[in-house]
């Protein structure tokens, strides 16, 4: 982060602290030898090898995280993972309740949220806490905890706190393929190295700022936005529409990207703003595969609408062929393109509630945490 900037509202600034968070996150729970080495768990060795299933409940901006963990988690080790809504999963039979159930949330008091901590405890489910609070009711009541270090978090629009959410997810995923044994050590390592390196692609993924700002200032006009993102990318498309949600009043959904023509496609006319994330990690089968799906949706949005924005990878020449606006972000692994990918969605989000005139740090009606029968 520039040391010497000054920021206008605490979610800029706080945008900007991403690559901090993530790397102070991550210091101490990775060593030099490249294995993961969580400074919590609740579950031995052995439950650990015998693990089938976990749950992950959460709400809002982290239930998006959970999602993320959903699909690290199963396509690392194999284990079934469910995401619930914490106010829906509070407040209903649990048949079959799983050795683990992890919970985030940022604030750790979220009403919901501990309440489905309490509720998977009285279960038997062992529980593990991800948040950025300390001394929270959620990380004391949680049988293990991992920490988020990103600092108090001011903005309302929960930013470097979901990066750190992320780091996190990715994190417990590779803690539990290296106990299974589910991936070659030397895979588990080399994301270790890549997670270690992410912080200054982070850096310079918020050089497009300025960027940033010249397409908001293009679509601010805009009342109608809709995000598209395939496989590990799909919960950045539900958080890049929510923080233009919460930060600029936008109407605005997001979906998998292979959802497009099962509804969506009729909303779209020149009204509209289609994003679309689509970039590409050259090295994975599974991301080509996405990828040119992506491409093809991409092309069939700029059809009927001619206000498309696209996330691709730099030297990819072909994507910016079906859009009217293009963000680049460094090369990485598919599995830790989110992190790079958000940070854009969330500048952008910025910079519409600024051209609407707005404050990004108190979106009317929102609070940092929700509490039971009001805010908080």
């Amino acid at each position: 982060m520039e040391t010497n900037r000054q920021f206008a509202h605490h979610m800029l600034k706080e945008i900007h602290e991403q690559p901090r968070t993530v790397r102070d996150t991550l210091a101490g729970q990775v060593n030099a030898a490249g294995t993961v080495t969580l400074t919590d768990f609740p579950l031995s060795s052995a439950e650990l090898k015998s693990l089938s299933w976990l749950r992950i409940v959460a709400s809002g901006t982290s239930r998006y995280a959970g999602i993320y963990g959903k699909y690290l988690i199963e396509e690392l080790t194999g284990i079934s993972v469910d995401v619930d809504y914490a106010s829906e999963f509070a407040c209903r039979r649990s048949a079959f309740p799983p050795p683990l159930t992890i919970v985030t949330s940022q604030s750790g008091e979220t009403s919901d949220t501990l309440a489905a901590l309490r509720k998977a405890r009285r279960e038997g489910s062992k529980t593990l806490a991800i948040c950025n609070v300390k001394e929270s009711s959620m990380m004391r009541e949680a049988d293990a905890t991992l920490h988020i270090q990103a600092g108090p978090e001011l903005s309302v629009p929960s930013t470097k706190a979901f990066g750190g959410q992320l780091a996190f997810m990715f994190l417990v995923a590779l803690y539990l393929a290296q106990a299974r044994q589910s991936i070659p050590d030397q895979l588990i390592a080399n994301y270790v190295l890549q997670l270690k390196e992410l912080p200054d692609k982070m850096e310079s993924v918020l050089h497009l700022d300025k960027r940033c700002a010249e397409i908001a200032d293009r679509y601010a006009r805009f009342t109608d936005f809709i995000f598209f993102g395939r496989g590990p990318h799909y919960p950045i498309a539900l958080d890049g529409a929510l923080k233009l949600k919460e930060a600029a009043y936008v109407d605005t959904e997001g979906y998998p990207g292979g959802e497009f023509k099962h509804g969506q496609i009729t909303l779209f006319d020149d009204q509209i703003v289609a994003v679309v994330l689509a970039t590409c990690d050259a090295e994975s089968p599974d991301s080509i595969s996405r990828y040119s799906m992506s491409a093809v949706s991409a092309a069939e949005m700029s059809a009927l609408s001619s206000h498309v924005v696209v996330l691709a990878t730099e030297g990819d020449l072909q994507i910016s062929g079906f859009a009217e606006e293009t963000l680049y972000l460094p090369l990485a692994a598919e599995l830790l393109l989110p992190l790079l990918e958000i940070i854009p969605l969330e500048l952008l989000a910025y910079h519409v509630s600024i051209f609407r005139g707005l404050n990004p740090d108190k979106p009317r009606n929102l609070s940092k945490s929700v509490i039971a029968n009001g805010r908080g």
